[in-house]
């Protein structure tokens, strides 16, 4: 960890006094103050009295670059102090799958507890244009990008236009220009787009492989070396499974693992149950497998049984339904709440508004063997919580930008955009207790940060309560932190989160948003 100095005169910008402090990379477990100035927690000590059965050493438990301030003799200072008794105070969720790009969507995650959110499945290219849209209009959570393979091969093999965002992103995912066969020459203008947004500071490369499902194996292996040189991670929507199309040029789940075994790529599984389904099981233990051979792999998942995407996606074609495991009628419109009736009107919808977004439900949540791949993924020790947080779609014209709170019915997304750190927790550890608090805490936080790390220094200061790192940090009330937004309700906050600091600045105070903060940063490789 970057080293740091504590005030001159032991007096901290800000002291949270009294919470239960959770570290998952120390084990951290106890009654502790935590202070911060100027953006960095600049100690953390434990409160009089605390057993040390709660409460493992950071000291003895931390990794060899990091460094701790753990003192239960040394009371802290602060110029201002909040009293957190009876609140946890962890760190900031870091959402690794985040599509929610806007100031609005930022909110909507800061009130589920997320300070980081990453855009890196379908990425974005030209990277730096990303970045600098990001930076001139602010953002309440700290932001990143992927290098988009899908974006740069739209320019390179289909002749699109370079750029323009997610919006022209989901606009195009149905264009069959960019998923055909490249040539050697387009391949290689292809990986040279990739290259150039990895130099301006891409976090990895995001591969929707499964959105042009017929590319040869070869492109994908080619970019995952060049992600491996950089050391830098894949994000990929795998392509089919062989039990979903007996054809597909490989198993959407055996690319992944191969890629990681010969290339040395971290390959990171987007959403693992959004794209296996009833077959997660089966793509779990080859995952496993994987990394019982050495390859670095991991994978995320969120709780819920129905995902969304853009109508003119290539699985969503009525001819490739049964092979997704779907039914027309598992379709439904966000904007308009329309359930899809029939193939005529989704051909209708594809060839008129191919970007519009819809629900997919894929697995029935109130059905306990459904529910129970979704436990399953989720529970895996190597995987993480992410969102997949979409866009949010507008019902009539969109308001100004910072307008807060949303009006009523104005705008639609996928529950999970607000919802699904917040229903992690009440799920897994509040309902079933399937998972500690100070776990479920770990797949939000530290293990997301461990996927990033290596090759970007900046996640080493993320994820942990520790002296040195960034003062991203989450206050809640684990008795009733929970989600409120429902596929008929999408933009419900979540509740139970008291204070969201972002870079030591509260984005959430005393459970309400802060309308006018917009303290996140930049992260780049």
């Amino acid at each position: 960890m970057t080293s740091y100095a504590a005030p001159p005169d032991d007096m901290h910008d800000l002291v949270l006094r009294g919470g239960r402090v959770l570290d998952p990379e120390t084990g951290l477990d106890a009654l502790a103050d935590v202070a911060v100035t100027s953006g960095t927690i600049t100690a953390v000590s434990l409160a009089p009295g605390a057993s040390p059965a709660t409460a493992r050493s950071p000291a003895a438990t931390a990794s060899p670059t990091s460094e701790t301030c753990t003192d239960s003799s040394r009371p802290l200072t602060g110029h201002r102090t909040l009293d957190v008794t009876g609140l946890v105070v962890a760190p900031g969720f870091i959402d690794l799958h985040s599509h929610s790009h806007t100031v609005a969507g930022h909110r909507l995650q800061a009130l589920d507890g997320v300070t980081t959110a990453l855009e890196l499945e379908l990425g974005l290219s030209p990277v730096g244009e990303a970045y600098r849209q990001a930076a001139a209009e602010g953002r309440p959570l700290n932001y990143g990008f992927s290098a988009s393979w899908a974006q740069a091969r739209m320019a390179a093999v289909g002749a699109l236009p370079h750029g323009g965002g997610a919006s022209a992103a989901l606009a195009h995912l149905g264009d069959t220009a960019w998923q055909r066969e490249a040539g050697r020459p387009q391949e290689q203008a292809l990986l040279e787009l990739l290259r150039r947004d990895l130099a301006d500071g891409a976090l990895g490369v995001g591969l929707i492989v499964g959105y042009a499902p017929r590319i040869r194996p070869e492109e994908y292996l080619a970019v995952a070396r060049l992600a491996a040189l950089a050391r830098l991670p894949t994000f990929t929507h795998a392509r089919s499974l062989v039990e979903q199309v007996p054809d597909i040029p490989v198993d959407g789940a055996e690319e992944i693992a191969r890629a990681a075994g010969e290339t040395g790529v971290h390959a990171h599984y987007c959403h693992v149950t959004s794209t296996s389904r009833r077959h997660t099981d089966r793509v779990l233990a080859v995952l496993d497998r994987a990394r019982a051979e050495g390859g670095r792999v991991s994978t995320e998942a969120y709780p819920y049984g129905a995902g969304m995407t853009a109508v003119g996606a290539t699985f969503l074609a009525p001819e490739y339904l049964p092979a997704s495991g779907l039914d027309v009628g598992d379709i439904v419109l966000a904007a308009t709440g329309e359930r899809v009736r029939d193939h005529a009107r989704l051909r209708e919808l594809r060839a008129t508004d191919p970007g519009a977004l819809a629900v997919l439900h894929f697995l029935d949540e109130t059905d306990a063997a459904d529910q129970a791949f979704i436990d399953r993924a989720l529970l895996h020790p190597a995987t993480v919580v992410g969102s997949d947080a979409m866009p949010l779609t507008w019902t009539g014209p969109a308001p100004d930008p910072l307008t807060w709170p949303l009006p009523p019915g104005a705008a639609v997304t996928h529950p999970r955009t607000a919802g699904t750190f917040s229903r992690m927790l009440r799920r897994y550890v509040r309902e079933l207790g399937a998972l500690s608090l100070l776990e479920a805490v770990g797949r939000a936080t530290h293990l997301p940060a461990r996927v990033l790390e290596s090759g970007v220094p900046a996640l080493r200061r993320k994820g942990r309560v520790q002296a040195g790192c960034d003062a991203d940090l989450v206050v809640f009330d684990p008795a009733v932190v929970g989600d409120r937004a429902t596929y008929a309700d999408s933009t419900r906050p979540s509740v139970g989160y008291a204070h969201v600091f972002v870079g030591g600045t509260p984005v959430v105070a005393h459970g309400e948003l802060v309308p006018d903060a917009l303290p996140g940063r930049a992260v780049r490789r």
